[in-house]
């Protein structure tokens, strides 16, 4: 099998992407095409299809992942059936008058929702929505600063989130020839050279400030700012209906529960690491975050339960409110299983090998930036910054190990590849959850969050060429 094909199906799912403006659709024949590859026989393609799909949601990282994010979604829909929204709507709208305060609010709540960027979006997304329907703000701007928030900022960040022991595994796996290396000391080496998550958080920051940035489409945030206004002043006139269909204001079903499921999972992942190892920060890197923080979600759906009984709500009707909250995100789950089976389907094409052996004829000063476009534009199209970090580390490190190139550069630019991905990926899972929460077509906010990052893109090429001149 030649190594060129593992590209094929990236030229599938692009143009039926775009031309679609379906994500689904591209994946499928994507992945696909990419099992008739590996097994080209007539039965032998859906066969291994059907494996790639199993065996992707078969391993107990996803599966935390996908049960996390079905339990905490079905919470957040029990919180607004029982008035915690509601409630904390009310309160904020009286402090909260300007987008600008909306926006600082995003980032506050970065404080106790560090963690996990699912965490970060199923838990303010709901939040803002409600906010944003008060304040004539567009849910792109506040869907991309919550995102710009959480991935750029938690890929960052050295210990308690849910990322830093895959992201030192990742490097670990990578230095299987060098025995006494430490993964977390090359980790924390490598964050200087993050430049795509730094630059994206300042950017972020000062569009924040200083509002949002004309260049792009700004006539579409006054036409969507417009027809806001015109919702507000709808629901102004059914300011009745909430008292109709029985919502009470009650912000303490929103803080309790969620007060409980951030302090659990900071608890429990520290406990977990603390088994391992004595030393504070280390227990937060050797713990199993991603199970923790599905074990403390679990005891927050029955304390949420037992709270809302003890306010007389019906439990058919909170069953179902998480049923019905759960759900929503069943397209979401369908995506990820594809876009982590076409992870599985790439590895066994050879993906890797084929960016190597392509990487290796080039100068050595223009294989750092150049490594960093070609992986921007793979996570891409893979969707996923675990999957694009643990496609692409074994890539830099080789690259860094045969050449004369830093080694905590290398590994500093694959991460900023997965973060690119991650963050700008119609196929990310992030993207698709938040679009469904906050009701945007994914395409088309995929659009919107590219032009925001292609001066960060841009940018990050520019200091990585740099740096190799000047270093």
């Amino acid at each position: 099998m030649n190594n060129w094909e593992s590209i094929i199906p990236f030229l599938i799912i692009i143009p039926v992407a775009i031309g679609t403006k379906q994500v689904l659709p591209g994946l499928a024949l994507g992945l696909l095409a990419a099992s008739y590859i590996v097994e080209p026989s007539l039965l032998g393609g859906i066969e291994k299809m059907t494996n790639y799909l199993i065996s992707s949601l078969a391993k107990e990282p996803k599966l935390q992942i996908i049960g996390f994010l079905y339990i905490f979604t079905g919470i957040v829909n029990m919180i607004e059936m029982t008035g915690g929204i509601k409630g904390f709507t009310n309160i904020t709208s009286q402090k909260i008058k300007t987008k600008k305060q909306a926006i600082f609010m995003i980032w506050i709540t970065l404080l106790g929702t560090f963690i996990s960027p699912n965490l970060r979006i199923v838990t303010i997304a709901p939040i803002m929505k409600a906010l944003q329907n008060k304040l004539n703000i567009t849910k792109e701007k506040v869907s991309f600063v919550i995102e710009a928030s959480s991935l750029p900022v938690i890929a960052l960040i050295p210990i308690a989130t849910a990322f830093i022991g895959y992201m030192t595994s990742a490097i670990d796996m990578s230095l299987e020839s060098s025995a006494n290396a430490d993964p977390y000391k090359y980790f924390l080496k490598s964050i200087p050279f993050n430049f795509f998550s730094i630059i994206i958080i300042i950017l972020s920051v000062i569009y924040s400030v200083f509002g949002h940035l004309k260049l792009f489409n700004g006539n579409k945030d006054k036409k969507d700012e417009q027809e806001n206004q015109y919702k507000n002043t709808k629901r102004e006139k059914d300011a009745q209906e909430d008292s109709d269909t029985g919502i009470e204001s009650r912000p303490a079903n929103l803080f309790i529960p969620l007060a409980l499921a951030l302090s659990l999972s900071i608890f429990l992942s520290w406990w977990d690491g603390y088994g391992k190892t004595s030393e504070i920060f280390k227990a937060f890197i050797a713990a199993d975050v991603s199970r923790y923080m599905l074990i403390a979600i679990i005891i927050t759906l029955l304390a949420a339960f037992v709270q809302f009984l003890m306010q007389k709500y019906p439990l058919k009707k909170l069953v179902k409110a998480f049923f019905d909250g759960g759900n929503k995100l069943m397209p979401a789950f369908f995506l990820f299983a594809l876009v982590w089976g076409l992870s599985l389907a790439t590895k066994d094409l050879g993906l890797s090998k084929f960016i190597t052996s392509t990487l290796g004829t080039i100068p050595i000063l223009l294989i750092p930036p150049i490594t960093f476009v070609l992986g921007s534009v793979l996570a891409y199209f893979i969707g996923s910054s675990w999957g694009s970090w643990g496609l692409l580390m074994p890539i830099g490190v080789s690259l860094a190990q045969s050449s004369e190139i830093s080694l905590p550069l290398m590994i500093g630019i694959i991460f900023a590849c997965g973060t690119l991905g991650g963050l700008t990926s119609p196929l990310s899972g992030t993207t698709v959850t938040i679009s469904k929460i906050m009701e945007l077509e994914i395409m088309d906010y995929a659009k919107y969050k590219i032009k925001h990052t292609l001066i960060p893109f841009i940018l990050s090429i520019s200091l990585y060429v740099t740096y190799t001149l000047l270093f």
